[in-house]
C-alpha cells in the first residue's frame, strides 16, 4: 500500500477527536442526500417525458399529412406513402372545431372524422376503448370518459352535435367511450365515423388529412423527408415532434433546471467536505512537519489529504447511488403517488430510470468532491516543516 493511502485511511478512520468524526459523518451524508435527490427527481423528469410521448404518439399519429384544401384523393395518396420503408400504416382524417349539446349543456370539442379500420393501423385509441366499441356506426360518437362524465352521458343516450358549415344540430348518439390517460384529451377530443365528419364540415369526398405511423417515431425526420419528397410541394408533412415541440422543449428545460439546481446540494455537501480538512491540515500541522522532514515531497502531502475528501465523496456518491435507484425501482414497482389528471396529464408519478443520467450524476458528483479537496491539500503542501516543529 503506498504511503499516501495509507496515511489517508489513517487519519480518515482513527479520528481521536469526536468532531472529525461527526464532520466526516456530515459531508458523507450531504453528498448521499444530494446524489439521491438528484437521481430521483432526474428519473421523475425522464418518466414524465417518456408518459408524455408514449401517450401523444398513442392518441395521434407519427406524420400529418395535409394538403390546402383538403385531399380529394386520399386513396392515391395512401398508395404512394406505401413505398416509403419507414410507414407501417396510414389513414384518412378529417377535423374540426364542433359543440356538443346534451340538454342544457354544450361543450367544445374537437371533432376527428376517421375510418375505425385503418385508423387502428396508425394510433391506439382503439385499445383505451373502456365501454361501447370502436367501430362505429352511422351517426354514432366516441367520447372520452372526462368527457362523459362531465355531460353525465352513457352508452346508447343521444346529443346533438352543432359545426360551424351547419345552421342546426345535428342528432348523434354516443357508441363507445375512450380512456387514453391524459385529461385534456378525454375531456375535449370526440370521434365520428369519416362520412358524418364530412357531412357535418360540407365536404364531399375530400378529406382533411392522412395520419401516417412509422416502426420508430423517434426517426420522424427522416420519415418526413422521403414523404416530401415523394409527394411533391402540393403536400405539407408536420412530425408529431413539430406538433408538440413547445411542449417537450419546456419538460428538456426543466430537466436541466432541476440537474443545476440539486447539483448545488452537492457543491454545500463538498464545502463541508473542504472545512473539515482545512481544520484537519491545521489540527495536524506537526504530523505534515514530520513527514516532510523525513522525506516526503508536497506531491505526497496533497495526495493524503486529496485522498480523505476523495474518498469521502466516493462513499457519500455510492450510498446516494444505491438509494436513489432504489427508491427509483420502489416508485416504479408500486406507484401509489397519484397526480391531478387536469394538471399533469398523468395518473400516478412516472419513473424512468435513464443510466447515462444517472452516470452522468455520479461522475458529477465524484468530481466535485474531488474540486473540494483541491485548495486543502495544497495548502497543507506549503508548510514549512521548520516552523510546524518549531515548538514542538
Amino acid at each position: 500500500m503506498r504511503l499516501e493511502l495509507f496515511v489517508g485511511l489513517r487519519y480518515l478512520f482513527r479520528q481521536k477527536d469526536s468532531y472529525f468524526s461527526v464532520t466526516t459523518l456530515i459531508s458523507t451524508l450531504g453528498v448521499a442526500v444530494g446524489v439521491m435527490a438528484l437521481i430521483v427527481v432526474i428519473a421523475v423528469m425522464s418518466g414524465f417525458d417518456r408518459d408524455l410521448k408514449e401517450k401523444i404518439t398513442g392518441s395521434h399519429p407519427h406524420l400529418f399529412i395535409e394538403s390546402p384544401g383538403g385531399i380529394s384523393e386520399p386513396e392515391a395518396v395512401m398508395s404512394r406513402l406505401a413505398q416509403v420503408e419507414e410507414i407501417t400504416g396510414s389513414a384518412p382524417f378529417l377535423h374540426g372545431q364542433a359543440m356538443l349539446s346534451v340538454d342544457d349543456l354544450v361543450h367544445g370539442v374537437l371533432l376527428r372524422g376517421i375510418d375505425p379500420d385503418l385508423e387502428q393501423t396508425v394510433t391506439r385509441t382503439h385499445q383505451g376503448i373502456i365501454e361501447g366499441s370502436f367501430h362505429l356506426a352511422e351517426r354514432e360518437i366516441l367520447i372520452g370518459r372526462e368527457l362523459a362524465r362531465k355531460l353525465d352521458l352513457r352508452i346508447g343516450e343521444k346529443l346533438e352535435v352543432i359545426s360551424p358549415a351547419r345552421k342546426r344540430g345535428e342528432p348523434f348518439r354516443v357508441g363507445g367511450i375512450f380512456h387514453s390517460g391524459m385529461y385534456d384529451y378525454d375531456l375535449n377530443l370526440v370521434f365520428v365515423r369519416l362520412e358524418d365528419a364530412q357531412h357535418l364540415f360540407g365536404l364531399q369526398e375530400a378529406v382533411g388529412g392522412i395520419g401516417v405511423r412509422l416502426r420508430n417515431m423517434h426517426r420522424a425526420e427522416e420519415a418526413k423527408k422521403k414523404a416530401e419528397a415523394l409527394l411533391g410541394p402540393g403536400f405539407r408533412v408536420t412530425t408529431w415532434i413539430e406538433m408538440n415541440r413547445n411542449l417537450f422543449g419546456a419538460l428538456a428545460l426543466e430537466k436541466i433546471a432541476m440537474f443545476v439546481i440539486l447539483t448545488l446540494i452537492i457543491c454545500v455537501a463538498c464545502f463541508n467536505i473542504a472545512g473539515s480538512l482545512i481544520v484537519m491540515v491545521t489540527e495536524k500541522t506537526r504530523d505534515i512537519g514530520i513527514l516532510k522532514a523525513l522525506g516526503s515531497s508536497n506531491r505526497s502531502i496533497r495526495l493524503i489529504f486529496s485522498l480523505q475528501g476523495f474518498l469521502i465523496g466516493v462513499a457519500g456518491t455510492l450510498l446516494g447511488t444505491g438509494a436513489g435507484l432504489g427508491l427509483c425501482l420502489f416508485l416504479k414497482r408500486y406507484p401509489f403517488i397519484r397526480l391531478p389528471q387536469d394538471i399533469y396529464y398523468i395518473e400516478y408519478l412516472p419513473v424512468d430510470i435513464q443510466w447515462l443520467d444517472s452516470l452522468a450524476i455520479v461522475l458529477a458528483a465524484v468530481l466535485i468532491s474531488g474540486l473540494a479537496t483541491l485548495y486543502p491539500a495544497w495548502r497543507a503542501s506549503r508548510l514549512d516543516p521548520v516552523e510546524a516543529l518549531r515548538y514542538e
